[in-house]
């Protein structure tokens, strides 16, 4: 052997993790969806949590991914710990299907027509080509990551096949029979060398792909491989343990810790009984046979699942143990400081996870802005200094809340691909900026009520009367924008740019009316220029709204998703009939009811 062929086996080494990557990364982005449901949806039934994990793990084809995602939903309080150790057990089942499909390798010495279709060497090219037709020349949702997972099976393949043609260099000078010759006599070695080559790649699925093309050479048995897997489990589990806990909160900790105590019990088990059964003699007519790919993945197999059966009944065990090995931490001080946590790194390979944990902080600060709005209208009729600080409080909030999703969400920009996430992402970005300027809003109506206390000075019966119709217009333009963003609600998106032209119009007329109580000396010249100031916050909190609205359209009209000026214009031009409509249903509304309205009432 010379260095060419090592380089052709570290490259096919190479291919085969790229693709291996290529493919489970398409896999992971194309399910995250339905991912994100079926656990937040796991149950306390352990044989179920089993099965999820086993179906979730069988389609990313990645326990590690699959037992971090769990981690970061137990983190983030979605599941329980007890709910995610059935899914740690299923996800250590469901790796060994990547095992099964590279014993196609197998089907190298068959001759059989249909068999030979199978034949790695045929499909690794058919698969690339078929992945770069489906990118390149089909358009649909998701062409693009099916056209990735495609041609990540592809190069996985080939580098399956660059592998084990450097493998039987290897055969002939006789280098694979001196690297495996001593571990059937020494299991421990075995052992330790699964552990460690499954540690640095950070796949089991890997180390025994890696494996299986070794067996090509037709020199690995039984003997020889089982300590080998045995150490691999042991190797892939220490990786996920160190993610799940890095900045994790003590149960999802747990969630790498319970991995852990599974699989050395497992190890020791397996360990255990091929030494039992082997010197009861049920092993020798397979002990020193000859092993390939097949053979490799079915050991694999019935290894986890054998283990799984046997030690799902005691994970309530491992929950106990896992509480012993990591303990608890001081709970936070900060009342949102549970949900800011939930904004964890673990969910930002997968985006529809990470998206879902900003979604849940935006809809938080759009009810602290509003509530604060209110709140701050209160203090014209009752002024209390209690509440102004419970507002420069939940301010604050608004305002981390609104630093941490937004550097979030910098961090998920780096890992996503699909179109569909790039416009969530703008959204979010938008809703941001628009709810956290809510907020500031409060905070200036609180100022203009602070100014008005500390002079001493009141607005009219007259004044509090309008400001009251002006309150309930705007309540109804912030229950549509909020409704717009939770639901994505079209019809509430398209309601809220008629009120906010009916609140302009309000405005207006409330300046004219309050001109009229300067002139007649009703209001004197310092509370008039606070209302003027009060209304103009009400102006601003109606545009926040009417952004947030556009922005819900256009997220569902791409067309206008550039041409927001056009289609914001088009709408206060009359060429629309609904707009029309909305619009002159609620003028009529609002403008009677400002007539009706008797002075003295309380606005909160």
């Amino acid at each position: 052997m010379d260095i060419f062929d090592g380089i052709s086996l570290l490259g096919g080494l190479a291919m085969f993790l790229y693709g291996m990557r290529l493919m489970g990364d398409g896999l992971k982005a194309g399910s995250s969806g339905t991912l994100k449901k079926a656990m937040e949806k796991a149950t306390n039934t352990p044989v179920k949590a089993f099965l999820l994990g086993l179906a979730m793990t069988a389609v990313i084809q990645s326990s590690t991914a699959t037992i971090v995602i769990t981690s970061g939903l137990v983190g983030a309080g979605i599941i329980s710990l007890r709910q995610s150790l059935g899914v740690v057990i299923g996800a250590n089942v469901g790796t060994t299907v990547t095992g099964q499909i590279i014993r196609l390798l197998d089907l190298n010495s068959s001759g059989t027509s249909v068999l030979q279709f199978f034949n790695p060497s045929t499909l690794a090219p058919l698969a690339m080509i078929v992945g770069i037709i489906i990118i390149m020349g089909v358009k649909f949702k998701d062409s693009e990551n099916i056209g990735q997972i495609v041609i990540g099976f592809g190069v996985l393949f080939s580098g399956l096949l660059n592998m084990t043609d450097a493998v039987s260099v290897l055969t002939e000078s006789g280098l694979v029979e001196k690297l495996f010759a001593g571990l059937g006599n020494n299991p421990l070695i075995g052992y330790a060398v699964g552990a460690g080559v499954a540690f640095v790649l950070q796949s089991s699925s890997a180390t025994i792909g890696i494996l299986q093309a070794f067996s090509t050479s037709g020199q690995l048995t039984f003997s020889a491989i089982y300590a080998v897997l045995v150490g691999i489990y042991l190797g892939d589990c220490v990786t996920t343990a160190i993610v799940c806990n890095i900045g994790a909160k003590p149960d999802a900790k747990r969630v790498g810790m319970v991995n852990i105590l599974f699989n050395l019990c497992k190890s020791a088990l397996i360990l255990a009984a091929v030494t039992v059964i082997h010197r009861a003699g049920f092993l020798d007519g397979m002990w020193n046979s000859t092993i390939y790919s097949g053979g490799i993945a079915n050991t694999n197999t019935v290894f986890n699942l054998a283990c799984a059966v046997l030690l799902l009944p005691f994970v309530g065990l491992f929950e106990k143990f896992s509480f012993r090995l990591v303990k608890e931490e001081p709970v936070p001080s900060g009342k949102y400081d549970e949900m800011l946590d939930a904004l964890n790194p673990i969910f930002i390979d997968t985006p529809a996870l990470a998206f879902g944990r900003c979604y849940e902080l935006l809809l938080e600060m759009c009810r602290l802005a509003r509530r604060n709005i209110n709140k701050a209208f209160g203090l014209f009729t009752d002024y209390n200094e209690i509440v102004v600080r419970k507002i420069e409080e939940d301010e604050d909030y608004i305002d981390i809340m609104a630093d941490r999703i937004s550097n979030y969400l910098v961090q998920i920009s780096a890992k996503i691909t699909m179109p569909y996430h790039v416009e969530i992402m703008n959204y979010y970005f938008s809703a941001i900026t628009e709810f956290e300027r809510l907020g500031d809003h409060a905070v200036n109506i609180v100022n203009i009520a602070r100014e008005m206390k500390e002079n001493d000075n009141v607005f009219s019966k007259g004044a509090l009367t309008e400001l009251s119709v002006l309150k309930e217009l705007l309540d109804r333009i912030q229950d549509y924008t909020a409704e717009a963003f939770r639901k994505q609600n079209q019809t509430a998106a398209h309601h809220i740019e008629p009120l906010e032209e009916v609140v302009d119009d309000m405005v207006n007329a409330l300046k004219e009316n309050h001109l009229e109580r300067l002139r007649s000396r009703e209001c004197d010249v310092f509370n008039g220029t606070e209302f003027f100031n009060l209304l103009s916050e009400a102006e601003r909190i109606s545009d926040v709204c009417s952004n947030v609205g556009v922005a819900t359209v256009a997220r569902a009209n791409p067309e206008i998703k550039h041409q927001v000026h056009d289609y914001v214009s088009m709408l206060h031009s009359g060429r629309d009939e609904e707009f029309n409509r909305f619009y002159e249903e609620a003028h009529e509304m609002y403008f009677e009811l400002l007539k009706k309205k008797e002075p003295g009432i309380r606005m909160n």
